[in-house]
């Protein structure tokens, strides 16, 4: 926000941490390309209305991915023998890139607990990646490993929002029944990947029907943030994607630019420590989308 004094204002800013390593691979016509963090980056760089101060991921620990994922399927990440499935390819060296991406969310964590606003601007994705698989794009469980890590240093009671277009079935997978934590998830249904139509025991599940207008979601988000506020959080870990946007190529949602600074606004609202990462999003103005969120978390 704005801070105005008699004399000057003062710009809002907010830690992006990133790795240009993460730029470093790709298979032509997959969505999830290098271009959604280039485009972004440069983007970021350009802008004058918040001050970005520039960040490096966190090393993630062994330990903390294996509160997450269970040993085979680290062991597999490490030494993959073909593709995890139709979307989900064997990149080489995919195992450093998706430790590079739990790093950048654990640091958006460490950056969380200082009250300080944060985004972590890297690939892959995470919110896919179950106990014991990889898939949808995802390896690892960044935003779940980081809301354990939380956990395991003391934090109470951590929150899980996910508004991605798509469930997080993986977050739901990992932190189901795990005491002192809540995931809470807006997502089109049906959709990609078939889950997500209930809520129950700590997962709270929020479906918006394809092709509804941002009013309808926007309706849906309140009651998504409604009820977590009842679970009254210490800590709110925010998976970000993007993909409900109306020109996105993955989903058919409604959702404008404003709706993200808008998303980021309300999340702000609530007054808690917010650690921010990027799942999915895949339109070319992906760079406009983050930064009008980054404009409501500041």
């Amino acid at each position: 926000q704005w801070t105005h004094t008699k004399h000057s204002r003062t710009l809002a800013n907010v830690h992006v941490i990133t790795d240009k390593r993460c730029l470093n691979y790709l298979q032509q016509g997959h969505p999830e390309r290098p271009q959604r963090i280039a485009a972004t980056l440069e983007f970021l760089r350009a802008q004058k209305e918040i001050e970005v101060i520039w960040d490096k991921p966190a090393l993630a620990k062994e330990s903390l991915i294996e509160k997450a994922h269970i040993l085979e399927h680290i062991h597999l990440v490490e030494n993959p023998i073909d593709a995890f499935d139709a979307d989900t390819p064997n990149y080489p060296d995919i195992d450093a890139h998706a430790r590079r991406s739990v790093g950048g969310a654990l640091r958006a964590l460490e950056l969380a607990q200082k009250n300080k606003p944060n985004f972590s601007l890297l690939r892959p994705p995470g919110h896919h990646a179950t106990k014991k698989k990889a898939m949808g794009f995802c390896f690892f469980n960044s935003i779940a490993i980081t809301a354990l890590a939380a956990r395991s240093a003391g934090v109470k009671k951590v929150a899980v929002f996910d508004f991605d277009v798509h469930h997080g079935n993986g977050t739901e997978d990992i932190l189901r029944k795990v005491d002192g934590t809540a995931f809470f998830s807006i997502h089109q249904h049906p959709a990609y990947p078939g889950t997500g139509s209930e809520s129950f025991d700590n997962c709270h599940n929020f479906t918006v029907a394809p092709n509804s207008s941002n009013l309808i979601w926007r309706k849906s988000a309140s009651a998504a943030l409604a009820e977590m506020n009842k679970f009254n959080p210490d800590l709110i870990c925010v998976s970000a994607g993007f993909d409900a946007y109306k020109r996105d190529p993955l989903c058919q949602q409604q959702l404008e630019i404003d709706d993200y600074q808008w998303i980021g606004q309300q999340l702000r609202s609530l007054k808690k420590p917010l650690a921010n990462i990027l799942e999915g999003g895949y339109s070319n103005d992906l760079p406009k989308l983050i930064f009008a969120y980054l404009k409501g978390i500041a």
